[in-house]
């Protein structure tokens, strides 16, 4: 199987018109149809269903397409490290980020790096711990920064000075809003938002099996979501502060919990990770920052 024919495939998945993906790779139809048919035989699975005017997927298509984009993911990223092995001018770095404003070490790392080298070009992902950490396991990060206590078997860490506090994000016209702290009491009555993390890892630290009695309506990875569900009117989430706009002139506010809870962020990679010249200043000046 080769790299360039996965290409083919997932302009063919992008398009859904053989034609028009023959068009875009600069080959002509037949060639694009045989490979294709080729592809198909080496996998023994059929990937299209074509009518007249279309083609979609089939289940193993979609499986081939995840698949694909993974492995693209990497064959770019290995291509990227080589490419710049020997200069340090430029590069590409991959990073994945738990939400937090605490973030904001990373955005000095960077300023300060694009001062000396303004090539470097940062690709960030957001996502929760389990997301972040998965991809930085498969290699299609280069470090990631997670909100819960790093794998020491798996990974090196810095820890970031300051913690996350969580609250509740409400309507400013919640019953809740006129209170200065939430207690689990308090939330008991109103459909809760929060991340699935949230749920296993850090709400049992602040109310243990009481969690049972909090009503959660659904769960996101990215609080911007939640905060739209909160705004309809859907209830309340439970997230960290600074995360979501509330000033006066918002219409949502933040009250911390209480008992307080706090959450700490690393900055995590692979054990044995080797670097592209890039990632390795970046990684250098998140040392002296943190």
């Amino acid at each position: 199987m080769e790299i360039r024919v996965l290409r083919y495939f997932l302009e063919i998945a992008r398009e859904e018109n053989m034609t028009r993906a023959a068009e875009r790779l600069h080959i002509s139809q037949p060639s694009l149809s045989r490979q294709m048919k080729e592809l198909e035989e080496e996998l023994g699975k059929k990937l299209f269903n074509r009518s007249s005017y279309s083609i979609h997927l089939t289940d193993e298509g979609r499986l081939l397409r995840k698949r694909a984009e993974d492995l693209l993911d990497m064959a770019d990223k290995i291509t990227n490290e080589f490419q710049t092995m020997d200069e340090i001018t430029g590069g590409d770095i991959y990073i994945g980020c738990a939400e937090s404003h605490l973030i904001k070490y990373l955005a000095a790392a960077v300023l300060e790096l694009n001062q000396r080298y303004p090539g470097i070009h940062y690709h960030i992902t957001s996502g929760d711990t389990a997301i972040v950490a998965e991809r930085l396991d498969r290699g299609l990060f280069d470090m990631a920064f997670i909100a819960e206590p790093p794998d020491l078997t798996k990974y090196i860490y810095l820890e970031v000075p300051e913690s996350d506090v969580w609250g509740v994000l409400m309507r400013t016209d919640c019953p809740l809003a006129h209170k200065s702290e939430i207690t689990l009491k308090d939330l008991i009555p109103y459909p809760v938002f929060c991340s699935e993390q949230s749920v296993k890892a850090d709400l049992p630290r602040w109310c243990g099996e009481k969690i049972d009695q909090l009503q959660i309506m659904a769960t996101f990875n990215l609080s911007n979501n939640a905060a739209v569900f909160v705004r309809e009117g859907l209830g309340v989430a439970l997230t960290f502060d600074q995360l979501i706009e509330t000033t006066p002139d918002s219409s949502l506010c933040f009250r911390p919990i209480t008992p307080a809870l706090h959450t700490k962020m690393y900055v995590i990679w692979k054990k044995y990770q080797v670097f592209t010249p890039a990632a390795r200043l970046l990684v250098e000046e998140l040392r002296q920052i943190l």
